[in-house]
């Protein structure tokens, strides 16, 4: 074995140290690495075909992380007891990996690769998923695969004030800032995470810090690679060029893409039939023959010619594909409580973007359980995003949730959920069902999620807004680019950046950045940045014209929850032996009731769609849970008469003696026809024996005292 490693230092107080070391494990493949921090492990493989598959003009690359449970001491929970498909975590950061990799293969690289990381042993302190990137490009780096790397991926959190790399677990639950930051040793290419309404400076000064320590973990890497001799990568040839070609159809198609794009037309579907028209005549110019044979080739000829004159037109005309200006938003219209049935609704539609979205309360068992290797719990907020093909206007096979779905709805769901109120006992579901797309769909379902959650009652503390900005750059001069707002689909496929910001009025709650061009200053960021919060301002106030502020109360038809707290020691007295008693309350009453113990003490959940219910579940808990005072009233119910008195249920399972000398201030020779079995009566508490614990009930005190004869 050729063991080789190298050791990263991270900032901060102790050894934070990170080792990578490549030689022992997973030798077959074409590059391996296990990468070490504290007691977390990740083994990261790569393996790439030698030769791309006929007319293959694409990168086909899969990316999968996947946390064994065994890493952490634990067994797989469901019947077949083993890691299965992935959740919906290893998903995101699946796509975290992929969407920092993916822009820097080489663009004429089209063989399979396949990276697969895997948690192999589990430090409860240090989150992986600071780790996996890093140990993805290293796997790339000490392989033969062309790569125009490495990269690394940090976290960066803001914690009492102070910006901290790659956090514990611990110390990010009091973060205001949690972002995930990628990036090779020039250029930043990928950023997501939430915030706690940051200022975009904050922000600025987070990346630049992470770029830091991206650097180093780069060099690193190059360090590795050096050692293992793996600095000369495989040759490859996977596209065959027509360099005639290439030059008739710019001759003939490039002077028709840039007038097009110049015409400021507003509709995506008549826009995309006249480019089509474009292409369409020049291919009556080629034989069948020709047109066959060249097909991959012909395709990627027209993606690059088009890009280039959409963009040339943008930057020179300063006019967008669909007529707006650089900064400019499309027009916007929304509408609240649209389904009369669902506990809230919205409809916002963005030019040719629409989200229908709704909002469903529920109680704690309605919550979502969360059973991973390292992360248990459950999850009270939850937004679904959906993204059916006739929302642009095509038909394709309906193969379940994607993991474009998974990521947008977890976007739109850090952008949301700092601004649901601290005290919120109910379990919330968020469905975003996009109806158009025309680019920024996950930004609409931010809009439509706030506008649904206020028509819903959820008293959020501000309305959230989101907003997709975009990059022109001119290849030849760097300085020569626009920045755009509100992207469409055309200008994100076409484009160089899709950078979406979530936010208030008052700062950053999300974002997410991809950025395909080398290069990006932090000049243009801070101008990005600056232009997005302009728009989300301009969005917000639209949506202000709609639905301004929470609606102070639920529908009628939502479930209500009435909370309240109990001693720790009366949980087992309102559960009741095998849960009798709880379960005989919500039988008689119709309300559902949740208790936990929170904090030392019991927290109970009551819900019902109606007040009636939950009125007469309180009642009776608080019945069994009040602890009685002296000198507080009760009604009462005679469970039994004696010679001496009466004894009284004056609470739930608690009885008192109503002593014959109690009963009235005329003296009573005996208690026939005075009280009977089953009678109600109102009671005082006079008394406890503190020996025996025995209650004494007195019903002449609340009487008027006679006079004295």
């Amino acid at each position: 074995m050729n063991i080789q490693n190298v050791k990263i230092a991270l900032p901060g107080e102790g050894d934070r140290s990170i080792t990578i070391e490549t030689g022992k494990l997973a030798k077959q493949a074409d590059g391996s690495v296990v990468v070490r921090m504290g007691d977390t492990m990740l083994l990261a493989t790569v393996v790439s075909n030698r030769e791309a598959k006929d007319d293959m003009d694409y990168l086909p690359l899969s990316v999968d992380y996947q946390e064994k449970y065994a890493s952490a001491g634990r067994i797989p929970g469901g019947f077949f007891k083993r890691e299965a498909r992935p959740s919906e975590y290893e998903i995101l950061i699946s796509r975290l990996i992929d969407r920092s990799l993916r822009p820097l293969f080489p663009d004429d690289y089209h063989a399979e690769v396949q990276v697969l990381v895997y948690l192999i042993s589990a430090d409860l302190k240090v989150m992986p998923d600071s780790l996996a990137g890093l140990a993805a490009s290293a796997a790339i780096a000490v392989s033969d695969i062309p790569f125009n790397g490495p990269i690394s991926e940090v976290r960066v959190a803001k914690i009492d004030g102070k910006f901290v790399i790659n956090p514990t677990f611990q110390e990010v639950a009091n973060a205001t800032l949690d972002i995930i930051v990628a990036g090779t040793q020039h250029d930043l290419n990928m950023v997501e995470g939430e915030l706690k309404e940051c200022t975009e400076a904050e922000m600025v000064e987070a990346l630049k810090l992470a770029h830091d320590a991206i650097k180093t973990q780069c060099k690193a890497q190059l360090e590795l690679a050096e050692k293992v001799g793996a600095t000369k990568k495989r040759e490859y040839s996977h596209e065959t060029n027509d360099e005639t070609l290439k030059a008739n159809l710019r001759k003939a198609c490039y002077d028709k893409f840039y007038a097009l794009a110049g015409e400021g037309n507003p509709s995506k579907h008549n826009r995309g039939e006249k480019f089509e028209a474009i292409r369409e005549e020049f291919l009556t110019t080629l034989s069948d023959e020709e047109k066959d044979e060249k097909k991959t080739m012909l395709k990627r000829y027209f993606f690059e010619l088009e890009k280039e004159a959409v963009c040339n037109c943008m930057l020179d005309k300063k006019v967008r594909l669909d007529g707006r200006k650089m900064d400019e938003i499309r027009p916007i219209w929304s509408e609240v409580n649209y389904l009369p049935a669902a506990h809230g609704s919205a409809v916002f539609t963005r030019g040719e973007t629409q989200s229908l979205t709704s909002v469903t309360l529920g109680s704690k068992l309605d919550a979502q359980m969360i059973d991973g290797a390292v992360i248990e719990g459950d999850n009270k907020f939850m937004l679904h995003y959906n993204f059916p093909p006739f929302s642009t206007g095509e038909v394709k096979m309906m193969r379940g949730t994607g993991r474009r779905e998974i990521g947008h709805g977890n976007l739109a769901l850090r952008a949301l959920k700092n601004v649901l109120p601290a005290e919120n006992p109910y379990t919330v579901r968020v469905v975003s069902d996009i109806l158009e797309s025309n680019g920024s769909s996950s930004m609409a379902t931010v809009c439509a999620g706030c506008l649904a959650l206020m028509d819903a009652g959820i008293q959020l503390k501000k309305p959230v807004a989101g907003i997709a900005m975009g990059l022109i750059t001119d290849k030849k001069d760097n300085k020569r680019y626009a920045v755009l707002s509100d992207i469409l689909g055309d200008e994100d496929h076409l484009g160089d950046m899709d950078f979406k910001v979530t936010g208030t009025k008052d700062g950053i709650t999300a974002c997410q950045m991809d950025i395909k061009i080398d290069g990006l200053s932090y000049e243009v960021l801070a101008q990005a940045l600056e232009q997005a919060r302009k728009g989300r301002i301009h969005i917000l106030g639209e949506m202000a014209k709609t639905l301004d502020k929470p609606n102070p109360e639920l529908k009628p038809h939502a479930p209500r929850i009435i909370q309240l707290k109990i001693p720790k020691d009366m949980i087992g007295a309102v559960i009741g032996p095998g849960g009798k008693v709880i379960q005989g309350i919500q039988a008689d009453t119709g309300a559902v009731i949740v208790i936990e113990e929170i904090d030392g003490m019991g927290v109970v959940d009551i819900s019902a769609t109606n007040k009636t219910s939950i009125d007469a579940a309180l009642a009776r808990i608080k019945g069994i849970a009040t602890l009685p005072e002296v000198g507080e009233v009760y009604e009462g119910k005679v469970k039994s008469v004696v010679e001496f008195g009466a004894f009284v249920e004056f609470l739930p399972g608690r009885e008192g003696l109503l002593h014959i000398s109690e009963i009235d201030w005329k003296r009573l020779e005996t208690m026939k026809g005075v009280l009977n079995e089953g009678d109600k009566v109102k009671v005082k508490l006079i008394a406890v024996d503190p020996k025996t614990g025995k209650f004494r009930l007195s019903k002449k005190a609340l009487m008027p005292k006679p006079e004295q004869v």
